[in-house]
């Protein structure tokens, strides 16, 4: 089959999270013998990478990268931005995803590579979108509002001016609508994220499909003994940011001294953070770090800290802990982060700050607990959450809207029929049947 993937960021030029998935899923589906093509946008990048280095990548047999660029640059972006529209990539994406022997268009972070405008071609292929964020109703993506706190009531025009970013006088239009209209379904890792979007009136066929780490992510760490450390330690990794809540856990380190705490990553909120640490001895900085790398910190710690302050979707960190059999400290307002580190039986979650010191406290001194607690975790990584669990459910996806266009349905519902409703929301395997 081939597979056409539509997203942002990717590859080298990409800062984790969807990218990673992405490619994570494009390499699963080479190693099966399919053609993957990924298309995204060099100058979105560009636009917004700041100091953030380029990572390294090389793509495998079978993956075709299409980083588009344009000659003019920043604007590129920026009028997808300001009118939810592909315009200077609507050439290139509308000759290859219009093509007849593409197979299923996945959708991802479209939102600077071709807005709600892009969901409108690949008309005859399968098409599915995964939303790896809130942009479908949030135009700042996190439901993180005035860069402060939690969204807890839309005020988008403020919140937007506020964040810098351009306008985006489009949303107060149908575009997302009739986009989501052209979908055979709409993915999203969490059940959280789901009932987010249900609630806020999305409401295309929802499909509940959690992420997943390849089978060889950890290179066989996971039955090693961890190496030997000089002192106990926590880790936390992910994009240097306040609204991951770094800011958070360093202060409480000095009531931990007996503990280090070490953060993997890089991002524009970092130097706030290393001056808040410059007086706390026990709290060291990683860098960027890649999959053997991360896989290694984590595998040696007594715990992975995950604080994140807004409504993640999901939270790959969790799952990446879980890979190396290290439980989770997670902030119950982080939204999926508690349906994935505590309600899968892998880790400890947290409220207040008082909450969080005796979680990590407990994860340091009590080895029962965090032996219970990395069981269940793995246990989730090589079960629901396995690369084997995830393509069946996948291609049980694929197959489930090829059937239903097969056989003599109505045409599709315009989007307005297309109500939230609690019997729409159905797991991938059961896709068919919705």
């Amino acid at each position: 089959m081939k597979f056409c993937m539509v997203t942002t960021f990717f590859g080298a030029h990409s800062f984790g999270g969807d990218a990673a998935y992405v490619d994570r899923l494009s390499r699963a589906l080479c190693r099966r013998g399919h053609e993957v093509h990924v298309f995204h946008c060099v100058d979105a990048f560009n636009s917004v990478k700041g100091s953030h280095p380029l990572r390294p990548y090389s793509p495998p047999p079978g993956l075709h990268v299409h980083p588009l660029r344009s000659h003019f640059g920043i604007l590129s972006p920026l009028a997808t931005q300001m009118t939810g529209q592909p315009y200077f990539k609507a050439d290139v994406l509308r000759e290859a995803l219009d093509s007849v022997d593409v197979d299923v268009v996945h959708f991802h972070n479209i939102s600077l590579v071709g807005g709600p405008g892009v969901l409108h071609l690949g008309r005859k292929a399968v098409r599915i979108m995964t939303a790896h964020e809130h942009w479908l109703i949030c135009p700042m993506h996190l439901l993180w509002k005035y860069g402060k706190k939690a969204c807890d009531g839309p005020d988008c025009v403020r919140c937007t001016l506020a964040g810098g970013r351009p306008p985006q006088a489009w949303r107060s239009t149908d575009a997302i609508s009739r986009g989501l209209q052209e979908l055979d379904a709409l993915v999203f890792p969490s059940r959280h994220a789901l009932e987010e979007h249900r609630r806020r009136g999305i409401g295309a066929p929802l499909v509940h499909l959690p992420y997943f780490l390849p089978d060889d992510w950890t290179g066989g760490i996971e039955d090693a003994e961890p190496e030997a450390a000089r002192r106990p330690y926590l880790a936390a990794a992910g994009r240097l940011v306040r609204m991951k809540g770094f800011q958070r856990l360093i202060p409480l380190m000095r009531l931990l001294p007996e503990v280090d705490l070490r953060i993997a990553g890089t991002g524009p909120y970092e130097a706030k953070l290393r001056e808040m640490a410059a007086d706390v001895p026990n709290v060291k900085f990683e860098g960027l770090l890649g999959g053997p790398a991360l896989a290694r910190l984590f595998h040696g710690a007594r715990a992975v800290v995950v604080p994140s302050l807004f409504p993640e979707t999901f939270g790959y960190v969790v799952l990446e802990a879980f890979a190396v059999r290290t439980p989770v400290i997670v902030h119950e307002g982080g939204g999926a982060i508690r349906e994935t580190g505590v309600e899968s039986g892998g880790g400890l979650g947290y409220s207040n700050d008082g909450e969080l010191l005796l979680a990590m406290r407990r994860l340091v001194h009590d080895d029962d607990l965090r032996e219970d607690l990395a069981h269940q975790g793995y246990a989730m990584r090589t079960g629901e959450w396995s690369e084997t669990a995830h393509l069946d459910r996948y291609f049980s996806l694929i197959q489930g809207i090829r059937s239903g266009r097969s056989t003599a349905t109505p045409p599709r519902p315009k989007y307005a029929d297309h109500r939230p409703d609690p019997s729409r929301i159905v797991r991938a395997e059961d896709a068919g049947a919705a």
